[in-house]
C-alpha cells in the first residue's frame, strides 16, 4: 500500500472513526461505550498492517481490524432496534455505522493479495479510505446536519450521501456508468452538505476558528467532488480526465483533510461549546404591588 493512502487511512482509523462516533447522540446499545472506548486498541493492529510487505501477519493484523469494524456495523441494527426510526439523519448514520466493515473487509482481502470479486489489489486498497471518509465521514456528517436543523436540503443531504456511496460501489460490480450514477449522486449530497455547512457557519457561532474549519471544510467539497466527478465521467465515456493515483493525491487526500478532518474538528468544538455554556438564569419574578392602605373613616 502507498505511502500516501497507508498515511490517509491511518489517520481514519485512529482519529476519524472514534472522534465521530463522540458526536453521535441517541440512544446507545449494549456494547456502544466498551467498542468506542476501545477503538485505538483494534485500530493499532489495523494501521501496522498498512505498513508492512503483504503477509500472513499483515493479514492477521488487518483481520483484527476488521473484527472490530463488523462489530460496529452490528451497533446499526441495534440502535435501528432502540430509535425504530428510519427518517433521513438516522439513515446517515446507520450508514455510516455500516460503512467501516467494508473498508475492513477490502483491507483483509488486500494484505492476503486477494482479488476480492475480481477486484485488484490497487482497487481494494482505495475502497478502505473510501469508506472510511465517503461511507463514515460524509454519512456522518449529513447525519448530523440532519438532526441539527430537519430541512428539506438537509434531508436531501442525508439521503443522497449514503445513497451516492452504496451506487459507487454497486458501480464496482455493474460499470463505468453505474458508478458515474452513483458519483452524481454523492456529489449532489456532498455539495448540498457544503451548502448546508456555510449555512451553519453563519448562524452558529462566533468563534473565529469554528468558523474558519467549517468554511474550509466546505470549499474544499466543492472542488474534491469535481474532481471526482470528472474522474467517473472519463472513465464511462473515455474523456480525459486524472489517472487514479492522481485522483486519490488530489480528491482522496483534500476530502480526508480539507473536508473530514475540518468538519470533524469543527463539531467537536461546537459540541464543547453547547456543553461548556451556562443554563440560561431565569429572570427573578418582580414583587407583587403592595395594596395601598385603606384608612377607615373616624
Amino acid at each position: 500500500m502507498s505511502v500516501l493512502v497507508g498515511s490517509v487511512v491511518t489517520i481514519g482509523m485512529f482519529w476519524v472513526v472514534p472522534t465521530g462516533l463522540a458526536l453521535l447522540d441517541g440512544p446507545r446499545p449494549p456494547g456502544w461505550d466498551p467498542l468506542r472506548r476501545a477503538w485505538p486498541l483494534f485500530a493499532a493492529p489495523g494501521a501496522l498492517s498498512l505498513w508492512l510487505p503483504r503477509s500472513g501477519l499483515s493479514t492477521a493484523l488487518a483481520a483484527v481490524y476488521a473484527l472490530a469494524t463488523l462489530a460496529l456495523a452490528l451497533q446499526a441494527p441495534a440502535r435501528l432496534f432502540l430509535t425504530r426510526s428510519l427518517r433521513p439523519g438516522e439513515v446517515a448514520v446507520l450508514t455510516a455505522l455500516a460503512a467501516p466493515s467494508v473498508a475492513g473487509v477490502a483491507l483483509v482481502a488486500e494484505r492476503t493479495s486477494y482479488p476480492l470479486f475480481g477486484f485488484d489489489l490497487d482497487i481494494l486498497a482505495l475502497t478502505v479510505p473510501h469508506f472510511h471518509f465517503a461511507g463514515f465521514a460524509a454519512a456522518l456528517v449529513a447525519g448530523l446536519l440532519c438532526g441539527a436543523g430537519d430541512t428539506p436540503a438537509a434531508r436531501f443531504a442525508a439521503l443522497s450521501v449514503p445513497a451516492g456511496t452504496a451506487l459507487v460501489l454497486l458501480g464496482y460490480f455493474v460499470d463505468d456508468w453505474a458508478e458515474l450514477a452513483g458519483a452524481v449522486v454523492l456529489t449532489a449530497g456532498m455539495t448540498a452538505v457544503a451548502v448546508l455547512t456555510l449555512r451553519e457557519r453563519r448562524a452558529a457561532t462566533a468563534d473565529r476558528v469554528t468558523r474558519g474549519l467549517l468554511a474550509v471544510s466546505a470549499l474544499v467539497l466543492f472542488v474534491t467532488m469535481l474532481l471526482a466527478l470528472s474522474w467517473a465521467l472519463g472513465e464511462a465515456t473515455g474523456l480525459p480526465h486524472l489517472d487514479l493515483t492522481w485522483t486519490a493525491a488530489t480528491h482522496g487526500l483534500g476530502n480526508a483533510l480539507g473536508f473530514t478532518v475540518c468538519a470533524l474538528l469543527a463539531r467537536r468544538r461546537l459540541a464543547s461549546d453547547r456543553t461548556a455554556a451556562p443554563a440560561p438564569v431565569p429572570a427573578p419574578t418582580p414583587a407583587p404591588a403592595a395594596h395601598p392602605r385603606t384608612e377607615l373613616p373616624a
